[in-house]
């Protein structure tokens, strides 16, 4: 059985300046992959190459993921400054706010859901097509319990989260036997920047919905990320693996 090992791999992470995204790529890097920062925060981005370069080759690319012009320039960036990818985690995401269905302005449901289900798309589509070519790849998507559950108050958010299982899961058989395996990942909350769009009472709900009484740290989530990003996974494909302290029912 491989080790969990991304030596001489290249990772291209949505999302990578900061919280889940950047504790993979810092993860990523130190088992020796070379990283691709896709982020649409230019200063953020930079920082974050900074911590990551002592480790590793890595690019910055900064772009609108929702724009699928910007998308493919970028993997041709990529492609350019690295020569494959072999891994691709679509991680970046909004929640948008809070409030119940009646309340959420329609613009605001829409912007959630293209940022968090469409550019997955959009990504995944450009990306995965030189995978296949290569014969191998990893696509690992961060999805949300809440797309298992359905929070109140977060309906938006829920159901980007929910069609982001639904797009894992189609792409996973049809990648079947490419050599490309797909999942994703379902996380409880984890105290990040993504806390700031969120009301306290809407924090406080989800933790009293973890049995451990904590939230997750960016640390776990990278953890079980990169074994999904590797080798060490071969035969998991159009899965989604839970990272809930407890709180995921099925």
């Amino acid at each position: 059985m491989a080790k969990i090992d991304l030596a001489g791999r290249v990772a291209v992470i949505t999302g990578a300046a900061r919280g889940i995204g950047l504790a993979v790529a810092a993860l990523a890097a130190s088992r020796g992959a070379a990283i691709a920062i896709w982020d649409m925060d230019e200063a953020a981005s930079k920082a974050a190459a900074a911590k990551l370069g002592q480790a590793t080759r890595v690019s910055t690319h900064i772009l609108d993921l929702t724009d699928a012009a910007a998308v493919e320039a970028a993997t041709q960036a990529t492609l350019s400054a690295h020569g494959r990818v072999d891994v691709l985690v679509n991680n970046a995401g909004i929640t948008g706010g809070n409030a119940p269905v009646w309340e959420l302005p329609v613009a605001e449901w829409r912007r959630v859901i293209e940022v968090n289900l469409i550019a997955p798309f959009i990504v995944s589509r450009a990306v995965v097509p030189h995978m296949r070519a290569a014969g191998y790849g990893r696509v690992v998507n961060i999805a949300s319990i809440a797309g298992k559950e359905g929070n109140p108050n977060a309906s938006h958010y829920s159901a980007s989260k929910a069609g982001l299982i639904g797009l894992t899961k189609s792409l996973g058989k049809e990648l079947a036997g490419s050599g490309v395996l797909a999942n994703c990942v379902t996380p409880a909350a984890a105290e990040t920047d993504i806390f700031k769009q969120m009301t306290p009472q809407q924090i406080a709900w989800m933790r009293s919905k973890i049995p451990m009484d904590r939230f997750v740290q960016v640390e776990e989530i990278a953890e079980l990320v990169c074994w999904l990003a590797s080798e060490a996974c071969s035969f998991s494909t159009g899965a989604v693996f839970d990272i809930s302290g407890g709180r995921a029912t099925y």
